[in-house]
């Protein structure tokens, strides 16, 4: 996984890092498989179980920039383990939450813990190996080890959540930090650069401002529709907070997002995709598991075991990722990943209650082949487009972009989901002749409560509901597959020539 060529006295350090990305992502993947569960203990509805991902991945995105410059003030090795540590108290919070408004409060301190530990991984990466090559193969395992923790995760969390309780999928993340916490210690130097830092908290309160409100429009848009008061004064506050973010970070003489970072038409591309990985494939695990337990019907383990295929697919290939990199460019790589993911995404649209396994297996393995070529590639082409002292910063670039994304993805495209998915119930309870028709398909979309006294009874509802919420997905995956489809497209008109240019240019000054 590591090469031939990586030191062996780093191997302590790398597994430390490694170790402490699968901390964080595997209560991704958990909570995805476990979220039903949850929806049936807590009480609540859809909406609510979209604000459960959110959570987490808007204080991720939101605090990301500044937990980046943190690092680069104060040491990234310091930063790294207070993330570490808070991960695990907000880990505990989640775990004897009694209510949702509690559970969501554990999801913000592990969305803050997260911003100081993703970034954190790739920034202490970048400084122990400051070879392009030795670093694009250790970022590449990186993107393999992350995925051990996606494949993990669903099959673990199903047979906790299905044996134990869901309160354990979280509990689990009590050892596993504690350990990483020790290893990380002795094993990782201390590192810094803070003239190059800033905290920038107004920077800070203005982009928790915009992403929140949006984030909260796009929920309640599909709890309550496009035109309700609430939603529409939610998105205009996040679009004019997000330009208000921007003019304050542009006039600014020390922000926490260096806009001049994006005049390279390079780094600017590579977040661009980086958002549209996050809106695409990230968010899909969500979509996925919940198709295959509210469509399909499988228990939550069967639903991690029916997920692996595409994140075992990730493992096998991301180590090889460097030196593809290294002999084909960057764009080639991406451009691929993202044509990848949209074909699996365009395949989803034709899955229902009967598909086959072995077709949404194939889509799986597509759909983690595209991942696998997109996400390591990105993430080391942002990293090499800036200069290396910046690489706390830089790295909380890409990856707060990436969270956005996904923040945006869930809000959004489970709105779409949402409304479609009643709309279609709707009318075929309107053909069922079953009264109050949209009251009753608006319960069982949002809040999986198929109560009627209608004549065909809470089973007849149950079976339309699978077909309508099937139709539902296929209005998120057909989105999501349009996203990626026009991210492969710039990528391909923009960036490949863009590194074409830069690689005569360095041609020539050599």
């Amino acid at each position: 996984m590591f090469g031939q060529t990586m030191p062996k006295n780093r191997l302590p350090l790398v597994a430390a890092v490694y170790l402490g990305t699968f901390v964080a992502l595997l209560d991704v993947s958990i909570v995805n498989v476990a979220l039903p569960t949850i929806q049936q203990a807590l009480h609540t509805d859809f909406g609510g179980l979209q604000w459960v991902v959110d959570a987490y991945t808007l204080c991720l995105s939101a605090f990301m920039l500044s937990s980046g410059l943190i690092g680069d003030r104060y040491g990234r090795k310091r930063s790294w383990l207070a993330g570490v540590g808070i991960f695990v108290a907000g880990s505990l919070i989640c775990a004897i939450a009694p209510n949702l408004p509690a559970l969501l409060a554990g999801r913000v301190v592990q969305g803050i813990a997260g911003s100081l530990l993703i970034p954190g991984a790739l920034s202490i990466l970048t400084q122990a190996f400051p070879d392009p090559r030795e670093r694009a193969g250790v970022i590449g395992g990186w993107a393999s080890f992350a995925a051990v923790s996606l494949v993990v995760g669903p099959v673990l969390g199903g047979i906790l959540v299905q044996t134990v309780g869901w309160q354990s999928i979280f509990l689990i993340n009590l050892p596993l930090g504690l350990f990483t916490i020790a290893l990380g210690a002795v094993s990782i130097e201390e590192t810094a650069h803070p003239e190059h830092a800033h905290l920038d908290l107004v920077g800070l309160a203005l982009s928790i401002l915009w992403l929140g409100a949006l984030t909260f429009g796009l929920i309640s848009a599909g709890e309550s529709g496009w035109g309700d008061a609430r939603t529409i004064t939610a998105i205009i506050a996040g679009v004019v907070g997000l330009v208000v973010f921007l003019g304050f970070e542009a006039r600014t003489p020390r922000p926490m997002l260096p806009l001049g970072l994006f005049r390279d038409v390079r780094f600017a591309v590579a977040n661009v995709a980086s958002f549209a990985l996050g809106f695409t494939s990230y968010s899909s695990v969500f979509f996925f598991s919940m198709f295959l337990q509210q469509v399909q019907g499988w228990s939550p383990t069967q639903t991690g075991l029916r997920m692996a295929p595409a994140f075992l697919v990730q493992i096998v290939v991301s180590p090889w990722i460097g030196r593809l990199s290294a002999r084909y460019g960057h764009s080639l790589l991406m451009t691929a990943g993202y044509i990848l993911v949209g074909l699996s995404m365009l395949g989803m649209c034709w899955a229902g209650p009967s598909t086959p396994y072995a077709v949404l297996c194939t889509l799986f393995i597509i759909n983690g082949l595209g991942n696998s070529l997109a996400i390591p590639t990105g993430s080391a082409a942002a990293m090499s487009y800036a200069p290396r002292e910046r690489s706390g910063m830089v790295s909380a670039v890409i990856n707060a972009t990436r969270q956005s994304g996904l923040a945006i993805g869930i809000a959004l495209l489970g709105a779409l989901m949402s409304m479609r998915a009643t709309s279609l119930l709707t009318g075929y309870l309107d053909d069922a002749n079953v009264p109050n028709a949209e009251a009753v398909a608006r319960a069982a979309i949002s809040r999986h409560d198929f109560t009627t006294e209608a004549a065909i009874g809470e089973g007849g509802v149950h079976q339309l509901f699978a077909t309508a919420y099937a139709g539902g997905f296929h209005a998120a995956m057909l989105t999501a597959a349009i996203a990626a489809f026009l991210t492969a497209a710039l990528l391909v008109v923009v960036l490949a020539p863009a590194e074409a240019r830069s690689a005569r240019q360095a041609k020539q000054q050599a």
